[in-house]
């Protein structure tokens, strides 16, 4: 599980900019589809072999340029809630303001480690500025400009040497199963049916629960440590941020799992939010349910199913080898097959397969359907070997590693999901010299 660190600061600072520069994701998002845009405000980071999730809290503040302070405070105080490190960002154009002094106030108060960035340091003139910034009470700071780049290295250097250390993950045969999606789906009842007894307090508040809960049960003679999100922290005048805190508390969560069942509510559809928490956990190579749940609630007609389950396909794409699974907490219809799903797709996500039968399969896929030439270089693909990852993950070995395209590469995944059983599965594939 790796750690998470927020970036915060009033708005227009560049918070959003740095995040671009720490994750390189700046070319990242492409789909215009609903809900991708979320995306580009989680993302992964990996600096001297450490990997951590980077969270720009910017990009969860609507209305950023009319924003109260109170509503920049409790940004700042969600972060500081879920984050193992803060950046701080502030913008040596401006000087220090009274918002930058109310959010150096809160920092202070949580004793978390907190690194203050003073950006759009880019030229000699504002190098002498940054000084003031020392009234702002942090032991010290580091000069960037999030548009150019420079002193990122610095920044990340003092990230990494600050984080605290996270506690391995041990792998083992006890498969830990996130039951994730937005506040008021109905994460803790289905939790409840499952492990058969009230161990979560479940209302029609959203954000009645307050942490993430480790249930370890038995059912189907199978081990499971069951991960209840919770959503979000009951706080006064909190529902402004529900995505952010949502979105936070579900990264950890994911990230500690090996499968996660995503619950959405049926009278409201698949939205954004449940897009981002999907990619999210797509983006962690971690095996995917999705449950559709209060369907005792819905009107419906011949087809009503087939049609509701094309439309979430549809949004998911291309990614669409995933159970979906239609039930009701309350009737607590096809609940055991939630939990049937999860074991098969954590089945699935282990699964080993030989190098000579991937040979064999693959081999003669690629003879039927070759990969285009791309500028008269023709691409031959010899061999291709399971890399021992604990995610399924393959490496075909090539010539011309540089000219397959991404649509041979959706070939290649469908014939790997068409031959061997993947389902519920992010697949990884790279091309390597042979």
């Amino acid at each position: 599980m790796s750690n998470i660190v927020a970036i915060v600061g009033r708005p227009n600072v560049g918070k959003s900019t740095l995040f671009n520069r720490l994750t390189e994701t700046r070319k990242a998002i492409v789909h215009e589809s609903s809900g991708v845009t979320r995306d580009r405000h989680y993302g992964k980071c990996e600096w001297n072999g450490l990997e951590f999730s980077v969270i720009d809290t910017g990009g969860y503040i609507d209305n950023s340029d009319d924003i109260f302070e109170k509503e920049i405070s409790k940004q700042v105080e969600l972060a500081i809630d879920e984050a193992d490190l803060m950046i701080f960002v502030v913008d040596v154009t401006t000087g220090v303001t009274d918002l930058d002094e109310t959010v150096a106030l809160l920092i202070k108060k949580s004793k978390k480690p907190v690194i203050l960035a003073v950006n759009k340091v880019d030229n000699n003139q504002r190098r002498n500025d940054v000084y003031e910034f020392y009234s702002l009470g942090m032991d010290e700071f580091i000069s960037i400009s999030s548009v150019n780049g420079s002193g990122t290295g610095d920044l990340l250097d003092k990230v990494v040497e600050s984080l605290p250390e996270q506690e391995e993950i041990i792998e083992d045969d006890v498969p830990r199963i996130a039951v994730v999606g937005r506040p008021n789906v109905g994460k803790s009842s289905l939790v409840n049916v499952l492990i058969g007894e009230e161990r979560n307090i479940v209302t029609p508040i959203a954000g009645t629960t307050r942490d993430t809960l480790n249930t370890r049960f038995r059912k189907f003679d199978y081990d499971f440590v069951i991960l209840d999100t919770a959503g979000l922290r009951k706080k006064s005048k909190v529902s402004e941020n529900i995505e952010f805190y949502s979105v936070m508390r579900s990264i950890k969560a994911i990230e500690n799992s090996d499968v996660s069942i995503l619950m959405i509510d049926a009278t409201q559809g698949i939205e954004s939010q449940d897009m981002n928490i999907f990619r999210l956990i797509q983006k962690n190579s971690k095996g995917i349910v999705i449950v559709i749940n209060k369907w005792d609630l819905v009107d419906k007609e011949t087809n009503t199913m087939i049609k509701y389950e094309e439309t979430i396909r549809e949004k998911i794409a291309p990614f669409t080898d995933v159970p979906i699974i239609f039930t009701s907490t309350i009737t607590k219809q096809r609940i055991l097959k939630v939990l049937e799903e999860a074991i098969h797709v954590y089945k699935n996500r282990r699964r080993k397969i030989q190098t000579s039968v991937l040979n064999k399969v693959m081999l003669e896929a690629i003879e039927l359907h070759e990969p285009p030439a791309i500028k008269g270089k023709f691409v031959q693909i010899k061999f291709v070997t399971q890399l021992p990852t604990y995610a399924p993950a393959f490496a075909f070995f090539t010539n011309q590693p540089q000219y397959v395209k991404d649509a041979y590469k959706r070939y290649l995944e469908n014939q790997l999901r068409k031959n061997f059983d993947f389902t519920g599965v992010p697949l990884k594939i790279f091309f390597r010299k042979k």
